[in-house]
């Protein structure tokens, strides 16, 4: 199974389609969304290593490290699915909207959280930077935790393939500080204008629907 083909079969790409809309049941018309019950086992995966939540094996869709399952241990690609497998759960959680939203990183998502009405652009600062400046995978996934919770509450989506991409790298410091500096770049929304000049954009005046 390719690369595109396992990220296909990820839960929030079952239930929401490539537009950030929820799919539609061939026979109805009526929207698929995943049920509650499958939220709550992947919200038992929080702060829980890969592996250890039987239930949550019928949702793990990165291919099997045969080496690693010998010696009764997961991959990291497979570490990574998990946590952002139950992060989803948490986000997902009593919304109507869904919260998967391709091409939206974290540093995007968070840059709307920043200028909503309802935050405090200092205090995202905070925590944003907590996230950042975690030196290993298991921190970050903590942080992250916190995050998603303050994304949820202004219904703010966000990309939980790239999320399971960023997490995976964040395990070796040259593919961490690459995410790093993108994360940083969407933050601050550094961009370049008509002239070529860089510089940060203007606020988003919406969160990316």
């Amino acid at each position: 199974m390719s690369d595109t083909d396992h990220r296909a079969q990820r839960i929030w790409n079952k239930y929401i389609a490539a537009d950030g809309t929820w799919r539609r049941k061939e026979s109805t018309a009526a929207e698929k969304r995943p049920p509650g019950e499958e939220l709550a086992i992947l919200r038992r995966g929080l702060s829980r290593p890969a592996g250890t939540v039987l239930p949550m094996f019928a949702f793990y869709t990165c291919p099997v490290d045969d080496f690693a399952a010998r010696r009764g241990e997961v991959s990291a690609e497979q570490e990574a699915e998990h946590a952002a497998l139950a992060l989803f759960g948490l986000h997902q959680q009593s919304k109507e909207r869904p919260m998967h939203r391709g091409g939206v990183s974290l540093g995007r998502a968070m840059r709307a959280l920043r200028h909503h009405d309802r935050s405090s652009p200092e205090a995202v600062d905070s925590r944003f930077e907590q996230a950042f400046s975690a030196t290993g995978p298991e921190t970050l996934q903590f942080r992250l935790r916190g995050l998603v919770t303050q994304l949820k509450g202004i219904d703010q989506p966000l990309d939980y393939d790239r999320l399971a991409e960023d997490l995976y790298a964040w395990r070796r410091p040259h593919s961490r500080s690459r995410v790093r500096r993108r994360w940083g770049l969407d933050y601050y929304g550094w961009t370049q204008d008509r002239t070529g000049k860089a510089g940060p954009a203007a606020a988003p005046t919406t969160a990316p629907s």
